[in-house]
């Protein structure tokens, strides 16, 4: 699995409340991964055309993920694919889960927040992204596929809800952070 595919799935666990994998959730993870691909090709266009440097590479401060630095430091940064990909999924899932929707845009939210606040991008990039996602969900919904994918995914959690399985979710940490 990629980074940006791992760490998606992993924030969304606490903030959906369950398990998401392609063993045990395997609806939800296609369309989790149908979207990535067309939430985070939104941005490629713009981000090739301005080739904004990434604040890391201009400000001289540190960013939290120094093993990617070489790899980020000729990529584009406005706008933001992370947070065009961890919005359209807050949006997707707090469909699916509607009773969780608090929880779930502010994970959203702050996954985005967190692309500036680790030096990636500039909080222009992180808009841009968050309008990105919005735009892209939006332009799903005209999809009759993506449509009857996202209700055969909304079944598959209410199923597992119903069965309580809600899987190994220790969310304190992640919590914890978040009210920082």
């Amino acid at each position: 699995m990629l980074p940006l595919q791992k760490t998606l799935f992993d924030f969304k666990i606490c903030a959906l409340g369950i398990q998401i994998s392609q063993e045990d959730t395997p609806k939800l993870y296609t369309l989790l991964r149908r979207s990535l691909t067309d939430a985070g090709m939104a941005t490629h266009r713009a981000k090739n055309h301005y080739q904004r440097p990434r604040p890391f590479t201009q400000n001289g401060k540190p960013m939290c993920t120094p093993e990617i630095e070489a790899g980020l430091s000729n990529d584009g940064s406005y706008p933001s694919g992370h947070t065009s990909v961890g919005w359209a999924w807050a949006l997707i899932l707090s469909e699916i889960a509607p009773e969780r929707q608090n929880q779930i845009l502010s994970r959203g939210l702050a996954y985005g927040q967190s692309r500036s606040v680790c030096n990636l991008h500039w909080n222009s990039d992180v808009e841009a992204g968050f309008v990105m996602g919005s735009a892209t969900v939006a332009r799903l919904h005209s999809n009759p596929v993506f449509r009857a994918d996202l209700r055969a995914a909304a079944g598959e959690v209410e199923t597992l809800r119903k069965n309580n399985n809600q899987g190994n979710t220790n969310c304190s940490l992640e919590l914890e952070a978040l009210r920082r």
